[in-house]
C-alpha cells in the first residue's frame, strides 16, 4: 500500500512529497521511483506497486511539487506541455536533490537502487553520476542521456530504449554509449516506442516491459539487492 511522506531537500531547504511503500516479504533493498513528467499517476503507482512485491522499500519522489504541488497529468498535448514547464521551474539541480534526499532516507536500512523512466530516465542517468549512495540505477528512454553521455559514473547503470520511440533514436543513443561507456548494457526492445513500461498503452509490448523489468531486477541482485 502507497503512503505518502514528506522528505526537505537539501539544495534549498524545501519539503516535497514522496509516494512510499514497505517491501512485501524479505527486504531486498530500497528503490527510487523517478517518475514521467505526467506526476506520480497510475503507471507510477503500478510500478511502485510491483517494485515492493519484490521486496524493495520504494520511494518515488513527487518532482515537480515546487511548481504544483501532487501534480498529475494525462497524455494530452497540453499535458505534454504543462509537464515540461513544470520540469523547467522545478530545475534539475534540485529534482536530483530529491532523489538524493530519498537516497539518503533509505540508504541507513541497506543498497539503495534508482530507476526513472523518460525525464525518470535522463535523472537516474545524471544521478549515477552526481549522486551519492547509489548501488545501481536502471534508465528507461532518457531523452537527456545522449547530451550527457560524456558524464563519469559512479554507480553502475542499465538503459532501455524502445525501437518505436519516435523521440529518440535508439541506434544512435546506443552508439554513442557504446563509445563512451562500453561497460554501460544498453537493451533495445524491438515491439516498443517511449513509455512502454506503461503497461497497456498503445507503446506498450508487455513481454518487453517484462523482459526489461527482469533486467533491471537482474541489475540490483548483482550490486547488492538481496
Amino acid at each position: 500500500m502507497t503512503q505518502t511522506v514528506t522528505l526537505t531537500s537539501a539544495i534549498d531547504g524545501f519539503a516535497f512529497t514522496a509516494g512510499h511503500a514497505q517491501p512485501q516479504g524479505a527486504r531486498q533493498g530500497g528503490i527510487v521511483v523517478v517518475q514521467e513528467i505526467f506526476g506520480l499517476d497510475q503507471y507510477i503507482q503500478a510500478d511502485i506497486a510491483r517494485w515492493a512485491a519484490l521486496g524493495f522499500e520504494v520511494l518515488a519522489p513527487s518532482l515537480f511539487d515546487r511548481a504544483a504541488p501532487g501534480y498529475l497529468g494525462g497524455r494530452e498535448p497540453v499535458d505534454f506541455q504543462t509537464g515540461i514547464a513544470h520540469a523547467g521551474t522545478a530545475g534539475l539541480d534540485r529534482m536530483l536533490s530529491d532523489i538524493q534526499a530519498c537516497v539518503d532516507e533509505l540508504a541507513p536500512r541497506g543498497p539503495v537502487f534508482a530507476v526513472g523512466y523518460c525525464l525518470g530516465g535522463s535523472l537516474v542517468w545524471l544521478a549515477a553520476s552526481k549522486l551519492k549512495g547509489l548501488a545501481a540505477g536502471s534508465a528507461y528512454y532518457g531523452g537527456m542521456i545522449a547530451a550527457n553521455v560524456d558524464l563519469p559514473l559512479n554507480a553502475p547503470v542499465i538503459v532501455h530504449l524502445g525501437r518505436k520511440d519516435g523521440h529518440i533514436p535508439a541506434d544512435d543513443v546506443k552508439a554513442q554509449l557504446a563509445a563512451a561507456h562500453p561497460d554501460v548494457p544498453v537493451h533495445i526492445y524491438e515491439n516498443s516506442g517511449h513509455g512502454f513500461n506503461n503497461d497497456g498503452r498503445p507503446e506498450s509490448d508487455l513481454d518487453d516491459a517484462k523482459l526489461a523489468r527482469q533486467r533491471s531486477l537482474a541489475l540490483f541482485q548483482a550490486h547488492g539487492a538481496a
